[in-house]
């Protein structure tokens, strides 16, 4: 991800969303549809298909970026399998129904596996289970020195008994484990100090168990589920070795550094939901949550070194009991007075509380100096209510509108005690938020569909400089169908405005997305889509630079993102077939074509050189793909697949790849 010194949070997470996008669009050349051949044997019938392969890759420029968007290598692979087996009468003595399939099992970085067993009256059981080996270098945060190659392992495995009656039992159980090595980075003295280099051991798993059951009566359904979960993280802090730190302007210097920090806890928990037809003009839905959270805490941290005063030896503790309980409830009552009206009113409700004894104290072993802060409680609440009403006033002319209300609250209260002072800090805000909108469906041709939207909304007290406050959103599409003939094109318009008394912040947003498809004969089958995203945001921001405040500056960031895909699908023979793709993601940014220029048409938001180069991300990404299959019997395929990655920063080369991946395979059904 881009680090933008001085941006926004929102800036950030946008170009973060964008750059993921972007780079995982369009995964390596899939592997084809497994082949299925039926057999008999006794009261089954059974179906097996595996696809063995072996998937290769070339590539240059930045490796740790080419694994963290797509991390796939060399060497042989079960690409995908497939074995079905079902009863032929639906009576079978053990079991009815037995589907398993993988994805990727041996050396993919994304493995996958399913099972469904199921025993018809009786039971069913469900289980996924994921691996997945994640990279992430983040050469871009701290000059390469937070990084990540972990692994996650996540399993899930749901049974209900007798799942075809008016009554089923509920059971199932939920595994995630991460681990493995990471780079982190961490602070001394704020602004008047320096960042040094520390390593992670990774070390999280979360468990659940639930158990819980469903009615089904005449006119509605009730699920009950009582759920426990527990968490961990075992993750431990350490320095390599002694360091100068990242600034070598300054004397600083870390001699010695640990932090264990364990955090464990349970949340048991409910889980229910209601579901209500009365006959054709009423329905009812209604789900609710609570979970009774605690956490218990420590950080143990040791430090010393060298500092602008003098040497240092600091020890920290952090520790406490924390309790996070978590409510949520929503319900949507809809009305249909008639076949063409229809009135729908949602309300939800959210509340969480963070409150216990969270104590923080640090105590130098030279000055004798003590330190501590207690930490009391944290709530939000949040309502959320909207109406909606949908009127077909002709056959070719449909109107919909709605208000939407939404409060949130937030309470705070802190214990500050520092130098024989101590002091109970208690904060409370509150914002509402009211939003309506318009919309009109036409249907002036057969084919053809328009629909034109806006929405207005006012919020009073935006909690973030960056959050919505007035705003508004405009959007229409407009599609045409006709036999196997998709065309379609959109478009949506959101601008935002919010100034505080300390900051103030701007947003605009315009998308346009074209789309097309066509199969004009069952030989040949094509698609294209075009899509433009525009964002460019301007807050005003202050900060440290120098050991000095820095105030008056403003945080600009524009991004003008182009996004082409084409597909072809083209079957040359009744044993060959061919699909062709091309997908090309660039963002143009301002305009400029270094990092040192002003932006095109307009004064730069900043003089600072450091602010102009993160106030745009130019980019280009493209992937063009081919995959050809070959029937060589009745059970037994042969693929080739082949997809060219390219990956290029226009202002710095530093995160830049290209790679050659593919993979040749055999399908074989027996």
């Amino acid at each position: 991800m881009k680090s933008f010194r001085g941006g926004s949070a929102l800036e950030a997470a946008l170009a973060g969303a964008m750059l993921a996008w972007v780079c995982q669009a369009q995964p390596v050349a899939a592997p084809s549809e497994p082949l299925m051949v039926r057999k008999d044997a006794g009261p089954y019938t059974i179906e097996n298909s595996w696809e063995l392969g072996y998937r290769f890759r070339t590539a240059g420029g930045n490796i740790g970026k080419y694994r963290s968007d797509v991390n796939f290598g060399n060497g042989v692979r079960l690409l995908a399998s497939r074995l079905a087996i079902h009863s032929r009468d639906g009576k079978a003595r053990y079991f009815d129904e037995l589907v398993a399939t993988t994805q990727g099992l041996g050396n993919d970085p994304y493995q996958s596996a399913t099972v469904r067993l199921r025993k018809n009256r009786l039971y069913e059981y469900n289980l996924l289970w994921r691996w997945n080996a994640y990279f992430n270098p983040a050469l871009t945060i701290s000059e390469g020195l937070h990084r990540m190659d972990t692994t996650r392992r996540w399993q899930d495995h749901d049974l209900t008994l007798w799942p075809d009656s008016k009554f089923q039992a509920l059971l199932g159980y939920s595994r995630n484990r991460q681990e493995g090595p990471a780079l982190s980075t961490v602070d001394f003295f704020g602004a008047f100090g320096d960042e040094f280099s520390v390593f992670q051991n990774v070390r999280r798993e979360r468990n659940e168990h639930r158990a819980g059951g469903e009615v089904d009566l005449r006119w509605f359904r009730f699920r009950l589920i009582r759920a426990w979960e527990n968490f961990k993280d075992d993750t431990f802090t350490g320095l390599p070795a002694p360091q100068g730190g990242r600034n070598p302007d300054d004397a600083l210097t870390l001699e010695t550094f640990r932090r264990g920090e364990p955090y464990h806890g349970n949340s048991p928990g409910w889980r229910g939901a209601l579901f209500l037809e009365r006959e054709r003009w009423l329905s009812v839905s209604a789900a609710g949550t609570y979970t009774g959270s605690e956490r218990t805490f420590i950080v143990d941290e040791s430090a010393a070194g060298a500092g602008p005063a003098g040497p240092f030896d600091f020890q920290t503790l952090v520790y406490g009991v924390g309790r996070r309980p978590v409510a949520t409830g929503n319900a949507t009552l809809s009305v249909f007075p008639s076949q063409r009206l229809s009135i729908a009113n949602h309300t939800a409700y959210y509340n969480v509380r963070t409150e216990g004894d969270s104590l923080f104290q640090q105590f130098s072993n030279r000055t004798f100096e003590f330190e501590q802060f207690q930490f009391q409680s944290l709530g939000i609440r949040t309502v959320v209510n909207a109406t909606d009403v949908n009127y077909s006033a002709l056959a070719w002319l449909g109107v919909y509108g709605g208000y939407h209300y939404s409060t949130r609250r937030i309470r705070s209260r802190e214990f500050l005690s520092s130098g024989g002072f101590e002091e109970l800090v208690a904060a409370e805000q509150e914002n509402t938020v009211h939003s309506g909108l318009l919309g009109v469906r036409i249907q002036p041709a057969a084919g053809l569909t328009v629909n034109l939207e806006g929405e207005i909304g006012r919020a009073d007290r935006p909690f973030l400089p960056v959050s919505e406050k007035n705003y508004h959103l405009l959007g229409g599409r407009v599609q045409y169908k006709r036999g196997s003939l998709l065309l379609s094109g959109a478009t949506r318009i959101h601008y935002n405005t919010n100034s505080v008394s300390l900051s103030s912040h701007s947003s605009r947003s315009r998308n346009y997305t074209l789309d097309f498809s066509w199969a004009p004969s069952g030989w040949l089958a094509l698609d294209a889509g075009y899509g433009k995203m525009h964002w460019d945001s301007l807050t005003g921001i202050a900060y440290f630079a120098s050991r000095r405040f820095v105030t008056g500056e403003r945080s600009l960031y524009v991004s003008n993102v182009h996004a082409l895909n084409l597909g072809m699908q083209t079957i040359l023979s009744a044993r060959l077939r061919l699909y062709l793709g091309y997908s090309r993601v660039e963002d143009t940014g301002d305009g400029r074509r270094t990092a040192a220029e002003p932006p095109l048409g307009s004064p730069p938001a900043s003089e600072s050189p450091l602010f102009r180069a993160v106030q745009t991300f130019p980019m280009t990404f493209e992937s063009p793909l081919a995959r050809l299959t070959v029937q060589l019997r009745p059970d037994l395929m042969w693929n080739l697949g082949y997809q060219y990655y390219g990956y290029r920063e226009r202002f710095t080369s530093l995160q830049g790849y290209r790679a050659h991946t593919g993979y040749v395979s055999v399908v074989w059904s027996f």
